[in-house]
């Protein structure tokens, strides 16, 4: 396997660039770079600056290369596209700039990726990780957010020559094993790869290494995560939403959770993955204080088990 590991701001509580008592970007990029890491993702549009010579010093400082740009909205309200391509024409203008990360050996496509995920929709985001209570998309609504997923990796695609990957997540409209399947089924792998996260799978009730196996021909990217099992069956019994659940701990270091890694690793060398999977932990950023000692925790059981 040629992989390499990555970060990504989120394990410094960094899901929303408008929320109070986020760490710098700078220490972020610097935390990451001593817990060992050669790459970041950077993470919210908003959070690290669109400005490429200030953020080509702080990566080249700290021996990183970006991975993924991500946008983190709604995809399917015809209203935001406008700001939907906009985002589009920020990051990419920004990564394709920066020092590239190097293209591993079988590596489909060059990073850095565009995720795409959807979100923003209370209603999806107090029944996540709950299949049978959440409310479905009606066919216009998914026709819509298909639509624009299209003209957004296809824009990536043909005018800065980024890949794009869709990311289903908890809380937002494509989440849960019906959706996925969907979407796959909608979105031909010419147009758009898939970034399955382990977390998020397990999150919502599917079974990461079954997930990883069946989907190894659309797999562009990988998420790392783990869950914390008590803080797990805990928040399912709630009416909670998805970060809140993380703020609770609910997301543990790699290797101290749940979820099966030795599996994963043997997995992921049955089915030849090349390329990088970025390490998440999302928290409380209040509680930043012990995102290094987690993320070096992350990194070096990763290194331990053969990764």
């Amino acid at each position: 396997m040629s992989i390499k590991i990555a970060g990504a701001p989120c394990c410094w509580g960094v899901d929303d660039p408008k929320k109070p008592n986020l760490p710098s970007w700078e220490r972020v990029l610097q935390e990451a770079s001593q817990a060992g890491y050669k790459g970041i993702e950077l993470g919210p549009y908003g959070y690290i600056p669109m400005d490429i010579e200030r953020v080509q010093v702080e990566l080249s400082k700290n021996n990183l290369t970006v991975i993924a740009g991500t946008i983190f909205d709604n995809l399917v309200a015809e209203s935001n596209l406008e700001h939907l391509v906009r985002q589009v024409d920020d990051i990419c203008s920004l990564i394709i700039k920066l020092s590239p990360s190097i293209q591993e050996e079988g590596q489909q496509f060059p990073t850095a990726y565009l995720v795409l995920i959807d979100w923003g929709h209370d209603e999806r985001d107090y029944t996540a990780g709950h299949p049978d209570d959440a409310k479905r998309l009606s066919p216009e609504g998914w026709n819509n957010m298909m639509t624009h997923i299209r003209i957004l990796a296809e824009h990536a695609w043909t005018k800065y020559g980024v890949r794009s990957v869709v990311h289903p997540h908890a809380g937002g409209y494509i989440e849960f094993e019906d959706e996925i399947k969907k979407l796959m089924q909608d979105i031909p792998h010419e147009i758009a790869g898939l970034c399955l996260d382990t977390g998020h799978l397990y999150y919502s009730k599917m079974d990461p290494v079954q997930w990883l196996r069946d989907c190894a021909n659309r797999l562009d990217y990988i998420h790392f995560k783990d869950i914390n099992l008590d803080k797990y069956q805990q928040v399912m019994t709630e009416c909670i939403r998805f970060f809140d659940a993380c703020c609770k701990g609910v997301m543990c270091p790699i290797g101290q959770g749940i979820i099966d890694y030795k599996s994963i690793n043997r997995l992921l060398k049955e089915i030849d993955y090349h390329g990088y999977i970025t390490v998440e932990q999302e928290r409380d950023p209040r509680n930043c204080d012990s995102s290094l000692r987690d993320v070096s925790q992350s990194f070096a059981y990763l290194k331990s088990i053969g990764f």
